[in-house]
């Protein structure tokens, strides 16, 4: 009997040791792959995070390089149009139009603060009160534009400068069919996009 009790405290220990081996097996196998999925989330996690890190600190900057882009260009506006006091421009401040962009997968929106840089051979008095009267179309068309765009559209001083320019004919077109352009310019105040 004690040869049986001895084979049977034997065979448990072999159990055991197998049992070990099973689970430790089971652990070198899973282990890898474990890691792996924690690398990756974690990978997903912290770029996800520093991009949005980054691409609100680029935002900004594009909106300064456009600021710049824009006080080269009213020099360079000014240069060209000899005729034209620089003294005697006046400015129209928008109120500030948000709308939202055309992305797809996400929801961000523009908020477009804007001034009219106006001719000086626009009476101010009449030209105000004509702004004033045409603010609503304005905006709307204001808010339209920028609902088609997509953050590529807006992303650079080349792309913004196009919608300076756009929106800049297109006001002119709405105020001024019949007669000379009196906006000279649209200057941005701020283009902050979330």
């Amino acid at each position: 009997m004690a040869d049986e009790d001895e084979i049977k405290e034997q065979k448990e220990q072999k159990d055991t040791k197998a049992e070990k081996g099973d689970k430790q097996s089971l652990i070198s196998r899973l282990l890898p792959w474990v890691i792996i999925v924690v690398v990756a989330a974690f990978s997903a996690g912290s770029g996800f995070g520093l991009g949005r890190i980054f691409a609100g600190s680029r935002e900004p900057e594009t909106v300064e390089s456009g600021s710049e882009s824009d006080e080269s260009a009213q020099t360079n506006e000014a240069d060209d149009d000899s005729e034209e006091d620089p003294d005697n421009v006046w400015y129209y401040d928008l109120e500030p139009v948000v709308a939202n962009l055309n992305e797809p997968s996400v929801t961000r929106y523009v908020s477009a603060s804007l001034t009219l840089q106006m001719s000086s051979e626009l009476e101010q008095q009449k030209g105000t009160e004509l702004l004033d009267k045409n603010k609503p179309i304005l905006i709307n068309w204001l808010t339209v534009f920028l609902s088609g765009l997509c953050l590529e559209d807006i992303r650079g001083d080349k792309n913004l400068k196009s919608i300076q320019v756009k929106i800049c004919e297109a006001f002119n077109d709405q105020l001024f069919r019949d007669s000379k352009p009196q906006i000279k310019q649209v200057l941005i105040k701020g283009f902050p996009v979330q």
